[in-house]
């Protein structure tokens, strides 16, 4: 799939062959195989060019990471649990990716708290928003 995505065009065997061959030796029937497989669980459409097959993604590799999260997640028995651990193995850089795609997913209404909501949070976790800010305020 990492090629074929990488690519992102419909590719044949042969050229997901020559590709994997720079770095390993593999035969050609190994990577036809693993290109029906993909095909028969529905990652990869096909359509037919002479004898051989072009293959291309169903989705996007960022659709197909977060299909796997969500079905990880959905088959946890404590949902809430399991996202705390989650959220305690991402980098800096990942937390705040994910605060990115939240305000993305929630949209600029969803985003914008009502004043006296933002009054009810604890000061620690305003001052944790805005560290630079002083005690008590949310740095507006």
């Amino acid at each position: 799939m990492t090629r074929v995505w990488k690519w992102n065009r419909p590719v044949t065997v042969r050229e997901v062959l020559e590709d994997l061959q720079r770095e390993r030796s593999i035969a050609y029937t190994t990577v036809m195989t693993v290109l029906d497989n993909l095909h028969q669980k529905g990652w990869v459409r096909r359509e037919a060019e002479g004898r051989a097959y072009r293959y291309e993604a169903v989705s996007t590799r960022a659709a197909y990471a977060a299909a796997l999260m969500n079905d990880a997640w959905s088959q946890s028995d404590n949902p809430a649990a399991a996202l705390v651990a989650f959220f305690g193995m991402m980098s800096a850089e990942q937390r705040q990716a994910l605060r990115d795609a939240v305000r993305i997913v929630q949209g600029p209404e969803e985003t914008r708290e009502a004043p006296e909501a933002r009054q009810q949070e604890p000061a620690e976790a305003r001052q944790e928003e805005n560290p630079g800010a002083p005690e008590g305020t949310d740095g507006r």
